[in-house]
């Protein structure tokens, strides 16, 4: 099985809006996807798709957040990340994370946060976000909260809690 992963590009929308449809059941995330896209914390280098002949099979999104504490701290929120379920165990998603951990280090960004499962993301450097007492604006389960820091110390003086954009919060 030979995956492809790019930059999403605009002739993509449509497919990556029904892998987040078919992979989550819903459409909540391909809902949030659109409404990041057109939002000032997109970055279009940091949504990326895989491929497998020719078809859109997952899809990844890094966007903007901010971290408020004694001071404010720039890092990523990476949500969601969706792979079509016929390819799901198959490493795509392992493919699209560590892509995309790439290119946000290469656009300088220092560190991400991530919501999701705790058995997941610890593979890829994710640790419990309360760690650097780093907290979530709402009630979830410490365990699912994670970040990472992609430079040495990254987080270090930089406690307090994530403030999601707005188009996270718009849920329907």
């Amino acid at each position: 099985m030979n995956v492809t992963l790019r930059k999403e590009e605009e002739k993509d929308y449509k497919k990556v809006y029904e892998v987040n449809c078919f992979a989550f059941q819903q459409e909540n995330e391909s809902k949030l996807i659109e409404r990041i896209r057109k939002g000032k914390n997109f970055v279009s280098e940091l949504s990326l798709v895989a491929e497998i002949d020719d078809e859109i099979v997952g899809h990844i999104l890094f966007s903007r957040i901010k971290i408020f504490g004694d001071s404010v701290f720039d890092s990523l929120a990476l949500a969601p990340m969706a792979v079509s379920p016929k390819f799901q165990k198959k490493g795509i998603g392992r493919k699209l994370i560590k892509k995309g951990m790439e290119k946000v280090k290469e656009l300088g960004f220092d560190s991400i946060i991530v919501l999701g499962h705790k058995g997941y993301y610890p593979k890829f450097g994710f640790q419990r976000a309360s760690k650097w007492n780093i907290k979530c604006p709402f009630e979830v389960p410490d365990e699912a909260f994670m970040a990472i820091e992609l430079t040495e110390r990254a987080f270090e003086g930089n406690a307090g809690t994530v403030k999601y954009p707005d188009e996270f919060m718009e849920v329907e």
